[in-house]
């Protein structure tokens, strides 16, 4: 039990840390020195170890180190968050500007009063203080329910675990936007790429990530940044007006953004935004625009909103940074999903601050619609500051001897077809074993729904790959590539771990057909599709000699999809790997198609959903039994659902079934369900 007099130095040292953090995350303004700042963090992490009891949800202490989180849960807000529209001219902002003074029948000349704030490039984000305690932070989701983050909101040192005194008590939600700083940026990348990671494309893209990590110590590491800027559900408070409340936000100890005005009227309003387009580059973090707000809470609440915007604010989008260069080549890159894009390979040239080399063409239809061609001169630019894109191309500088680009009509990877569906824009590899698909297809080739190969993960996908033991998925099967030595000498898989993964591959042996069809990864055959095939065919041979015609009469099986499978099993690569699965004793035994007699069978016109976790099976096991007689498995609980199975931990599928009056069976009543029918005649 600790002693009052541990009481009183654990509050003080409490206060007196999140104070340090405030001068130096918030002002950027540190007080004490980083020894003394470890000092007084560790004299108070001592005495919350010996006496627990004086631990608090808001000491320093609670920032990071919190255990990893199986997932997020959902969090509703107390009050929506709402999105911006957006303005991208002069016109529009006066248009805003025009339709607010309209609603409230104000005179055009009159001058109202706007709060205008750096748009930052960040995520958005929400949290909910009770008694002037932070009780969960969230992102934004569909702006009526995000994701519970606390764990990692609280590693974010400008974000207050604790607000003063001069705070009301109650529940209240605080709005901000998370963001990484340009230099933070390159710090994480450079380290990534040292590391030989993949480095994040821009500062947005690694904040979200960062937020929604499992284990907030990662979170901690990419040292996030804030500024908070609105107010969601306030029952016992309100401020008189945008400038009182970031005011006060500040006073609060939170990060609020100086780079903010109120303006008077639209032309100052116009200046203030025009004042930042070129200025933003001098920012160490990413600008996208202005927000202009209504400073007058009064005003806003006249004004309301529609749907998921208010009347009341806009968000002026600076304009994208232009440049011109010349298109030496046009190449196609073959993406993880077997998407083909054609990318500008263009003479470097500096646009919105960064140098750029090479800008995205998207499809065939766009290289068409702009006409653009190896030898081009081209306008570009950074769409959002961020993606480079061709914009248009300088016709009078065109080569005289310029030919128009066509797509291949092959992946130029691995030399499968590049097939392009109807209604589609993009070209995909129909390849089996290509390269640059690899590691995606062997992911998924291993994952829970297809072949379930237990502790075949990212990371060991990765090294199997880099380390050239298998080059399509039948090479996990080839004794002479994947064995003892090859898997023991991969880095964190020592020789029990090894041995472990070599069972794994060989328990998944004559997995049902339906598996292995979904497994393969073909276009357009997801579990449901691939059950459909293995019933109506039985076998991998029969399937391989169906024509589109064939393929299209099965149940749930149109053109499109049939053309696709038609396509898939025509490639070379395909046979070579079916080849393997079979000579590795991969492929299932052949079936006879699905009788007439099981399709009517006994559970005929029923739909069965199971969920939690089953005693004596799988839960697949448990979905074929219903299909083996005639009946329907989902995944999914509707108004037409006939029974839902629940079985222990059974969750948010159980409170359903109740709510819809779905009868709910126990595990035993299924079993005794399922042998009342095959005692049938």
């Amino acid at each position: 039990m600790a002693t009052p007099k541990q009481e009183a130095r654990a509050a003080h040292l409490r206060a007196e840390v999140e104070q340090h953090n405030y001068a130096y995350y918030v002002l950027d303004q540190p007080t004490v020195s980083d020894a003394d700042y470890d000092r007084l963090l560790r004299e108070l992490q001592e005495l919350e170890e010996s006496s627990p009891e004086l631990q608090t949800s808001d000491s320093p202490t609670q920032r990071v180190g919190a255990s990893p989180a199986a997932d997020f849960e959902p969090h509703p807000h107390l009050d929506l968050m709402l999105s911006l529209d957006n303005a991208f001219s002069e016109e529009e902002l006066r248009e805003f500007d025009a339709r607010v003074k309209r609603f409230l029948e104000l005179p055009p000349e009159e001058d109202l009063e706007y709060e205008c704030e750096l748009k930052i490039d960040g995520v958005g984000c929400s949290l909910t203080y009770r008694n002037r305690v932070l009780a969960v932070g969230a992102t934004r989701g569909d702006g009526a329910t995000g994701e519970n983050i606390t764990a990692n909101i609280r590693t974010i040192r400008s974000i207050p675990l604790r607000l003063p005194e001069s705070a009301p008590d109650g529940e209240i939600e605080i709005r901000g936007e998370v963001y990484l700083s340009r230099s933070e940026f390159l710090r994480i990348n450079a380290e990534r790429e040292a590391a030989g990671e993949a480095p994040f494309v821009n500062p947005r893209n690694c904040a979200a990530g960062s937020l929604r990590q499992l284990d907030s110590n990662i979170t901690a590491s990419r040292r996030l940044q804030s500024f908070t800027y609105s107010l969601g559900a306030s029952p016992d408070w309100r401020p008189a007006s945008q400038k009182a409340l970031l005011d006060t936000l500040q006073d609060w100890h939170f990060r609020v953004n100086h780079e903010r005005t109120v303006c008077r009227g639209i032309e100052e309003t116009l200046a203030f935004c025009e004042s930042w387009v070129e200025r933003r580059h001098d920012l160490d973090y990413d600008a996208d625009g202005v927000v202009v707000k209504v400073n007058s809470w009064e005003l806003q609440d006249r004004l309301g909103r529609v749907s998921r915007s208010p009347r009341w604010a806009i968000a002026y989008k600076f304009p994208a940074e232009q440049a011109t260069t010349v298109v030496r080549d046009i190449l196609v890159q073959v993406g993880r999903t077997g998407v083909l894009t054609p990318v500008a390979d263009m003479e470097p040239v500096f646009v919105g601050g960064v140098m750029v080399s090479r800008a995205t063409l998207h499809n065939e239809d766009e290289i068409a619609r702009k006409d653009v061609r190896p030898g081009d001169t081209v306008v570009i630019q950074r769409a959002g500051d961020v993606i480079p894109e061709v914009v248009s191309v300088v016709l009078e500088k065109r080569p005289p001897e310029s030919q128009p680009f066509e797509m291949p009509t092959h992946c130029p990877v691995c030399g499968a077809d590049a097939v392009r569906e109807p209604d589609e824009a993009a070209s995909r590899c129909v390849g089996i074993a290509c390269p640059a698909q690899l590691r995606r297809r062997l992911e998924h080739f291993a994952s829970r729904g297809a072949m379930d190969i237990d502790g075949l993960g990212p990371a060991q996908v990765e090294q199997l790959i880099a380390q050239s033991l298998v080059h399509d998925a039948a090479d996990l099967y080839d004794p002479e590539r994947v064995n003892l030595a090859a898997l023991s000498g991969l880095e964190r898989l020592a020789e029990k771990s090894a041995q472990n993964l070599l069972e794994a591959i060989a328990a998944t042996k004559g997995r049902p057909l339906e598996r292995l069809l979904f497994a393969l990864g073909i276009r357009h055959v997801g579990e449901t599709v691939a059950r459909q095939l293995a019933q109506a065919f039985g076998s991998v041979e029969r399937i391989r000699a169906a024509s589109v015609e064939e393929l299209d009469a099965g149940e749930g099986i149109g053109p499109i999809i049939a053309e696709s499978i038609h396509t898939f099993f025509r490639q070379d690569e395909t046979d070579d790997v079916l080849e393997k699965l079979t000579r590795f004793g991969v492929l299932p035994e052949p079936k006879e198609p699905l009788s007439a007699a099981v399709e009517g069978g006994a559970f005929a016109g029923r739909t069965f959903v199971f969920t939690g976790t089953l005693e004596t099976m799988g839960r697949a096991e448990a979905e074929a039994m219903v299909r083996q007689r005639g009946g329907n498995a989902s995944r999914s609980v509707s108004s037409r659902t006939s029974y839902v199975v629940a079985g222990e931990k059974a969750g948010s599928k159980r409170r359903r079934a109740e709510q819809l009056g779905v009868p709910l069976l126990t595990e035993a009543e299924f079993l005794e369900m399922v042998r009342q029918a095959d005692a049938s005649p």
